[in-house]
């Protein structure tokens, strides 16, 4: 079955009251950083946080009734389950979520509140896949894939719909690709209605998986990752043909690059996104000749980030622009010196964050200690300051790798 702009048309009616329309906003601050004029599309305010509610409720909709009545099932680790659950419970669909061994417990929380049966079973999501398949033959229950579905990607492809509403002379639009459901359904719409858009999709450098399949190449494929929601070891046999004529290239970025994206998110639009929901500005960053001049809309497709691991990537990024800084003094072992040094710190504009005062357990003369000290700096300049003044004093300073 093809699809085409009228696809999507009839979805975005279908959603129509029961999704929301996200904002999709200029951003002046990110527009100065990286010279291109930079749009961003919101899916990450979405009820339940990422741009699966769409296709995910497209498809439940087209199920006739006695599916509906029999129940669904579905596998995944975090967006797709939420969709899935929340839009079938809304409708009074029985809901079976299969969640990979491993899945935070409070992703598997949030899918058990929305409504769903939760079954926590296999070690990867290839391995999920399959249980929720065999539960579906065995229990009677139609099985909603996450991307690789005519209905699911017309479903998505809505949010091009909406971005080109909004912005119609959009030059080029970069979406994350994991499966290719999101990208693929956006194109279709994108194309018909503007044809000489550019659309660049964009994965982590760990799974290059659709880039592989148009490229021909054989990149590893595998590991760990903060872009969860794009981790897709094989990408949809429905979506990579349209992905090969539609989309004119896949980048691939880097970890770092994901997390310094997060961080720009927060700090000058106030948003949270996950790592998925963040490759689009990390593409733009890590190319700027690229982009330059143009205008470009990003879709940060999703906001659901554990957050223990948004206040890691916080902290790291503090640590990455010398805001907090770690640095380590031999000291004589003398009553007052552990207050002077603080005082120098102080003076020089720094703010002691945590101590650590050691006798024992160093490689240094018995009459010496060692202290390391982290503090909060301006920037990497202000740290260097602070360092200087403490030299001065005839303190011996060593400043750990940032």
């Amino acid at each position: 079955m093809s699809l085409s702009l009228t696809d999507v048309r009839a979805a975005a009616a279908q959603l129509e009251g029961k999704v929301e329309k996200t904002p999709c906003r200029l951003s002046r601050t990110l527009s100065e950083i990286t010279g291109a004029e930079i749009y961003l599309k919101f899916e990450n305010l979405q009820y339940t946080a990422s741009f699966k509610d769409r296709g995910s409720l497209v498809k439940l909709l087209s199920l006739p009734e006695d599916e509906r009545r029999n129940g669904v099932i579905a596998m995944s680790a975090g967006n797709h389950a939420q969709g899935v659950a929340f839009h079938a419970s809304q409708l009074g669909v029985p809901a079976t979520i299969v969640m990979p061994e491993g899945t935070p417990n409070i992703k598997i929380r949030q899918t058990e509140l929305l409504g769903a049966t939760v079954v926590v079973k296999g070690e990867t999501v290839d391995e999920s896949a399959d249980v929720a398949r065999q539960l579906g033959k065995t229990g009677g229950l139609t099985f909603i894939h996450p991307f690789d579905d005519v209905h699911v990607i017309a479903g998505q492809g809505t949010v091009g719909l909406e971005i080109l509403e909004a912005v119609p002379d959009l030059e080029c639009l970069v979406v994350p690709v994991g499966g290719g459901g999101l990208i693929s359904g956006i194109a279709i719409a994108a194309k018909e209605l503007s044809p000489n858009i550019e659309i660049v999709g964009v994965e982590t450098e760990v799974y290059p998986s659709v880039y592989n399949a148009v490229a021909g190449d054989n990149r590893p494929i595998g590991g760990q990752t903060i872009a969860d929601g794009i981790a897709v070891k094989k990408p949809g046999g429905l979506t990579v043909p349209i992905i090969r004529d539609m989309v004119s290239d896949i980048i691939t970025v880097p970890e770092s690059e994901i997390e310094n994206a997060i961080n720009m998110l927060i700090a000058i639009e106030k948003t949270v996104v996950e790592g998925a929901g963040a490759v689009g500005l990390a593409a733009v960053l890590a190319n700027r000749d690229r982009f330059t001049g143009r205008k470009v809309g990003l879709v940060l497709s999703g906001g659901n980030i554990d957050t223990r691991m948004l206040a890691s990537i916080l902290m790291r990024g503090l640590i990455r622009e010398g805001r907090i800084a770690r640095i380590r003094l031999e000291i004589p072992d003398r009553p007052g010196t552990l207050a002077e040094i603080s005082g120098i710190i102080g003076k020089a504009g720094g703010n002691i964050l945590e101590v650590q005062h050691q006798r024992m357990f160093i490689d240094v003369p018995a009459k010496l200690a060692e202290l390391e000290f982290i503090i909060e700096c301006r920037d990497d300049d202000h740290v260097a300051r602070v360092i200087e003044q403490l030299r001065g004093a005839d303190f011996a300073v060593m400043r750990y790798s940032n």
